[in-house]
């Protein structure tokens, strides 16, 4: 299977062009990136999941922490331009549309969504259909998403491995 058809990236380029839930495009990336390429700082994969992360941060006016982790993001993924994880894509638009955002976050203009321009039609079918199945979004939510999701599990866990080291 190529890299780009495994399906949490399918659900990343959902999550980012259907309903730019880049919080989601960020879980799903990072599990698939433990999954190839564990505290492989350098992997396309995070390149991918910076650039999720400084949209985040530029929808929600962080934009000192957008300004940082879009740099970041366009160095990795410039650095893996003729690697597997950018095949099926229009790369020079994807870099252009990075650097513009980037141009806007530093002249703090207010955010903007972008879509990324899918080259392989059987990826961009399998995303089309991801994006089908989306259920209808909050864009408060999704904005916000970091502070109103359900985190009792991840508190639980964190609990759990304090009682552990007692």
């Amino acid at each position: 299977m190529h890299p780009m058809h495994h399906p949490l990236f399918i659900q990343f380029l959902a999550y980012f062009n259907g309903n730019q839930d880049y919080f989601e495009c960020h879980e799903v990336l990072e599990e698939y990136w433990k999954e190839v390429a564990p505290r492989e700082k350098i992997h396309p994969l995070t390149g991918w999941i910076q650039l999720a992360t400084g949209l985040y941060h530029w929808r929600r006016g962080n934009f000192k922490g957008a300004h940082t982790i879009l740099k970041k993001a366009e160095r990795t993924l410039t650095a893996s331009i003729y690697g597997p994880f950018l095949e099926e894509i229009n790369t020079l638009n994807l870099l252009n549309q990075l650097h513009l955002a980037q141009k806007k976050v530093n002249n703090h203009d207010p955010y903007q969504s972008w879509y990324i321009e899918i080259t392989s039609p059987i990826l961009k079918s399998k995303v089309d259909d991801f994006i089908a199945s989306l259920p209808p979004s909050d864009s408060n939510f999704i904005q916000n998403k970091h502070m109103l999701r359900d985190r009792s599990d991840i508190l639980f866990a964190r609990q759990q491995k304090r009682r552990s080291r007692h």
